[in-house]
């Protein structure tokens, strides 16, 4: 009986070894197709594309918006290459352009050092969407997919259709790759403006009588065009918000400048005040249809926490700043002292 145990287990051993064997070469197969992929061009739908790694998105999601942006891989295998390069959790948010000849290796190290482009554009507070277009067109490292479509169809490509485009993105800089979209600058510009947004509403005052975010947003956009100096922000949005919670008419004029359009010319006459346009807050109470501009964040924060002031009248002094007045008769006053220079 030994012997046959023995000889029945030496069968078994090399039946083991046969198998060990087997998937030796099995993994030896698999590693070396992996090291041959990671090292090969990634397919692209163009040869330069622009990639956006906002901060907080997982390494999944970052496979995930590789494939988005034009590489034609399965975002299954770039996710674990990250996760088996241990260096997953070192990606870095920012935007980036991919180039043809770029591997799966390369492409991580890309992101694990943050080697953004450095092309840049800036997006002033106080701008209109005109202006905003304007400048993008000038920019000459920017594709320009944006120059023949109308306002509706530029909110439509960024799914937001039937939102007005004025005041919808934020004054900043941004970077970009050269060649990239109009539209991607938009995009971000966008997205930004709709979180700054969004967390200023969640800090409202609790007694504001603005009732939503848009209307949040149309009114930070008159503080911005409103203010001559920082310091007077929050009392100008205290101004306003006074008016609005008595029902009182705005009465501001860069809403009636903006009405006007192209046909402004620099000089508001006393007919351009009684000329009625939808913007104009001397004949239309309450507040205008849609932004009038960028407003940057201290705005975006004045409209929500205006300064309490038991004012509901300003003028501006000629030094940038402005006298506020709770009465009107004061207010006419200051206006003698300051505008007409009597006493």
């Amino acid at each position: 009986m030994i012997p046959d145990l023995f000889y029945g287990t030496q069968k078994v051993v090399r039946r083991l070894l046969i198998v060990l064997l087997f998937l030796a070469g099995l993994a030896a197969v698999v590693a070396g197709a992996a090291a041959w992929w990671l090292g090969q061009p990634l397919r692209m739908a163009s040869q330069s594309i622009e990639l956006e790694v906002e901060p907080g998105t997982t390494p999944r999601g970052v496979a995930q918006a590789v494939v988005r942006a034009g590489v034609q891989t399965d975002a299954r295998l770039l996710y674990y290459w990250f996760r088996l390069s241990q260096q997953d959790r070192q990606i870095r948010a920012g935007n980036y352009e991919i180039t043809a000849g770029t591997t799966p290796r390369s492409l991580l190290q890309k992101l694990v050092r943050g080697e953004e482009s450095l092309r840049a554009i800036t997006f002033v507070e106080g701008w209109t969407f005109r202006q905003m277009r304007a400048a993008i067109a000038q920019d000459e490292f920017l594709k320009h997919d944006t120059a023949q479509m109308s306002e509706a169809e530029i909110m439509a490509a960024l799914e937001r259709p039937g939102v007005a485009a004025e005041g919808r993105f934020f004054p900043d800089t941004y970077t970009y790759a050269r060649g990239s979209s109009e539209l991607a600058v938009l995009r971000r510009a966008l997205r930004s403006m709709e979180r700054h947004l969004e967390q200023a509403w969640e800090q409202r005052t609790p007694d504001t009588p603005l009732k939503s975010v848009d209307e949040a947003l149309i009114l930070a956009s008159i503080v911005e065009k409103e203010t001559g100096r920082a310091s007077d922000r929050g009392l100008v949005a205290g101004v306003f918000t006074n008016r609005l919670r008595i029902g009182m008419r705005l009465q501001t004029d860069p809403t009636v400048i903006y009405g006007l359009g192209e046909a402004f010319d620099g000089n508001l006459r006393r007919r351009d005040l009684q000329a009625d346009t939808p913007w104009n807050t001397y004949t239309r109470a309450g507040l205008p249809p849609t932004p009038i501009a960028m407003p940057g964040k201290a705005s975006l924060m004045a409209a929500v926490r205006p300064e309490p002031t038991k004012a509901f009248y300003f003028v501006a002094r000629g030094d940038g700043s402005s006298h506020f007045s709770p009465t009107l008769d004061e207010h006419n006053r200051a206006v003698n002292r300051y505008i007409r220079g009597t006493p």
